[in-house]
């Protein structure tokens, strides 16, 4: 059977500011007779029950699925205060989702049961196998601070089944992130998409840091609130300071981008993003810190040169990738933009087909990890 990109997916963006008109033209980019799913990435700014309603509205009984960015990635590279979107043709995927909304009450069995519906869903759709033609893709409250054990508990029901994600942004502002399911924006709640497709496909995730050898060592840290008190028994403000060269008045985010910390886990590092300081000289995270845990500095490479390793070996494994859907952390845009890199970036990603958002983490087969492009490839089959 022959298949061309049209039978697969199509993409759209607006930025249209008012949510009627940003839905109206998303609705005219989009809707075909097959269209089956929709997955979209919104700017936080946009009035997000107005939004809902208008896509609702204009889409028609298509089921959506999406959150908020911190920062869009469109066909035209990066993009700011919009909306990107992906709609998926029904003959070439099987989709389901779910919403987990009480995130701090999800256990194993509750992740078991989405799952296996998820899967019985696709299944009736008789379009191909489960096995090497499924994936799940996690978007979650990037606020929530649950994502490591919301994703311990999925990664476990899915087994084999391959998995990554984004968290939820609201454009650098650090005050409500939301998750879009069935209508409405939930916060504090997390969407769980399953796609089986024909096509062929690869989920992947790849950061341009190296370890460097200053090491630091958690002595005092709250692993709830993701707060480190202290790094080598100093205040842990003061002892990242030291690290970068810079008084502890003077640290902003993009020191934080710049400079960033690892966990080691067997033989690769895993950053572990700072988002701020606190008053009392301790440092929040955005990832899963305890105390005991030993934090490499890292040493920032090209980050278009990895992204340019990542894709050539892709197209090795896969053949051409026909569409990206990219979770790219907020840090590395931030990072390009600080290294002047930006609009290289930006064309690079368009010219490799990639759509999606900018997160305040990503998710990788039931890691949550920080400053790294995490995503799926798809290609036609060969």
């Amino acid at each position: 059977m022959s298949h061309t990109l049209a039978d697969c997916f199509r993409t759209a963006s607006t930025c249209a500011v008012d949510p009627e008109m940003a839905a109206q033209d998303l609705a005219s980019q989009l809707l075909h007779p097959h269209l089956g799913f929709v997955l979209f990435f919104c700017s936080a700014e946009y009035p997000l029950d107005r939004l809902a309603l208008s896509l609702e509205r204009h889409f028609g009984g298509v089921a959506l699925a999406g959150c908020t960015s911190a920062g869009e990635i469109s066909a035209r590279g990066y993009e700011r205060g919009c909306v990107s979107a992906i709609g998926f043709d029904h003959r070439a995927f099987a989709v389901d989702c779910l919403l987990i909304s009480a995130l701090d009450e999800f256990r194993l069995v509750d992740a078991q049961r989405a799952v296996e519906g998820m899967l019985t869903a696709c299944r009736h759709t008789d379009l191909a196998p489960i096995k090497d033609h499924t994936f799940a893709l996690t978007l979650l409250d990037g606020l929530s601070s649950r994502e490591e054990v919301v994703l311990a508990t999925l990664s476990a029901a899915l087994g084999s089944i391959p998995h990554f994600g984004g968290s939820a942004g609201d454009d650098n502002h650090l005050s409500h992130t939301h998750v879009y399911h069935k209508g409405a924006f939930h916060s504090g709640a997390a969407v769980v998409v399953m796609f089986n497709t024909w096509l062929d496909f690869e989920v992947f995730t790849t950061h341009h840091l190296h370890p460097r050898e200053e090491k630091l060592v958690v002595t005092a840290a709250d692993s709830a609130s993701r707060t480190v008190f202290e790094l080598n028994a100093e205040p842990a403000a003061e002892e990242y300071a030291r690290l970068v060269g810079l008084p502890v008045t003077e640290l902003r985010l993009s020191h934080f981008a710049l400079n960033a910390l690892a966990v080691r886990i067997r033989d690769q590092f895993y950053v572990r993003s700072i988002q701020r300081v606190n008053p009392d000289n301790s440092l929040t995270f955005y990832c899963a810190v305890d105390t005991g845990i030993v934090l490499t500095a890292m040493q920032s490479g090209s980050l278009l040169a990895d992204l340019r390793v990542q894709l050539a070996d892709l197209k090795e494994r896969l053949g051409e990738p026909v569409l990206i859907i990219g979770c790219d952390c907020f840090l590395r845009r931030m990072e390009a933009e600080l290294r002047g890199e930006a609009e290289a970036m930006s064309e690079f990603l368009s010219a490799n087909g990639v759509v999606g958002f900018n997160t305040y983490g990503e998710q990788f087969n039931g890691m949550h990890i920080n400053q790294t492009f995490t995503g799926v490839a798809f290609a036609i089959p060969r």
